[in-house]
């Protein structure tokens, strides 16, 4: 069978850049795009908003529809699909396609799409210079064996069971991470105890801080030569205490701004938006990227060496007394929370003289480094979670579950 025979294909909403917000408006409506799928789940970070007249009833989203990558900067990311298992009252972009299965158990066809005998495919239709993309007709002439409806309820309940042994056993082990998490808090509390009122002075008071630069810039117009590409962090990339670097992306930015948005060695990093208790962050840059910049979801704090320590700031930030400033500061949107320069600016921060920074620094990392021990256990066998997930969609659909 191909999936045209059993799902109809739509494509998403096209807008222009003008049309598009990054806050919610009463006449608007969250779009979904190609980064806000992740794990074959809808990711609600970093969304944009364009006008409700714009969309149509079927480029939105309903209970068993499948949104499918259909074009992105990362082949990683094209063919990603998200299943929604409830009706969301959001849109999804131009780059994204959504199917709608009659005739098919809608989860047996998500877990098809999810599976390397359909990632596979796509690899091999993928075409693009710039944007990596599929084709509407390469989806639909996609062509599988399909069982009875019956038989497709039973495989997707025993690839449930056993995702199920599977989440269980994964679970286990980030309990044990979040355990490290509360430990660290815990060192991180102990360590800043003594942090009284007349020490305490505001970051922007102790380092430059700056933005970064807009993405969907149009540099078209301007001279090749006055034209270049870097690579950038996004806020996926920053994560608390830790950068995530296993997908970085370029963009585009005049010669003439590199300085100003280029990251330097000890620069510490903040997000302006995300999940309420994951505001701010301030993980610390160690140049692990040559000539890398930063977009304007994140903020960069470079620290006047002659007052502080990058490392004790980024720390101090990572605290729980930072944590509680950037909850309680965050300004609160639909599935969203943000904050802005002022607010980092006037983030409060213990400062004692340089020495007793160094000492408790050196405390702390002398305590944590229990916890990177045991990370670094854990960590290669969760990455493997990711294949032992395919081998069980592999044997479902040779037909040996």
């Amino acid at each position: 069978m191909k999936i045209r025979e059993c799902a109809t294909f739509f494509r998403g909403v096209s807008f222009k850049k003008n049309n598009s917000y990054s806050s919610i408006s009463n006449d608007s409506i969250p779009i979904i795009r190609a980064n806000n799928i992740i794990d074959n789940c809808f990711d609600f970070n970093d969304l944009i908003y364009v006008p409700i007249s714009l969309v149509d009833k079927e480029q939105r989203i309903y209970k068993d529809d499948i949104v499918i990558t259909m074009s992105s900067g990362s082949k990683t990311h094209v063919g990603k699909i998200a299943l929604a298992t409830k009706d969301l009252d959001v849109g999804y972009g131009a780059f994204l396609g959504k199917l709608k299965p009659f005739g098919i158990f809608s989860k047996y066809l998500a877990y098809l799409l999810q599976s390397n005998l359909f990632r596979n495919y796509i690899e091999r239709v993928c075409k693009g210079t710039n944007i990596n993309n599929i084709k509407q007709s390469h989806i639909l002439d996609f062509d599988f064996s399909c069982p009875l409806f019956s038989e497709q309820e039973r495989i997707v309940a025993k690839i449930e069971e056993l995702f199920s042994e599977l989440d269980s056993a994964v679970s286990e082990l980030k309990n044990v991470k979040e355990k490290l998490q509360i430990y660290r808090q815990a060192v991180l509390s102990a360590a800043f105890s003594n942090a009284d009122d007349k020490s305490m002075v505001t970051l922007d008071s102790i380092s430059e801080i700056s933005s970064g630069i807009t993405k969907g810039r149009d540099l078209s117009k301007e001279a090749t030569e006055n034209v270049i590409e870097l690579p950038y962090l996004r806020v996926a990339n920053v994560q608390n205490g830790y950068l995530d670097l296993s997908e970085i992306k370029t963009i585009q930015l005049k010669v003439s701004e590199k300085e100003k948005y280029l990251l330097q060695f000890e620069d510490v990093l903040y997000t302006e938006g995300g999940d309420r208790d994951k505001l701010g962050r301030g993980t610390l840059w160690r140049n692990e990227i040559k000539d890398c910049v930063h977009q304007n979801h994140i903020f960069k704090a470079r620290i006047n060496r002659e007052k502080a320590l990058p490392l004790y700031v980024s720390l101090w930030s990572m605290s729980s007394f930072a944590r509680n400033y950037f909850y309680n500061k965050g300004k609160q949107s639909v599935n969203l929370a943000s904050i802005n320069k002022t607010v980092l600016s006037k983030l409060p921060i213990y400062l004692p003289n340089i020495n007793e920074q160094s000492r408790i620094v050196q405390d702390i990392e002398a305590k944590l480094s229990y916890c990177d021990n045991i990370e670094k256990t854990i960590d290669p066998i969760l990455s493997k979670a990711a294949a032992l997930r395919q081998s069980i969609l592999k044997q479902a659909f040779e037909g040996k579950l």
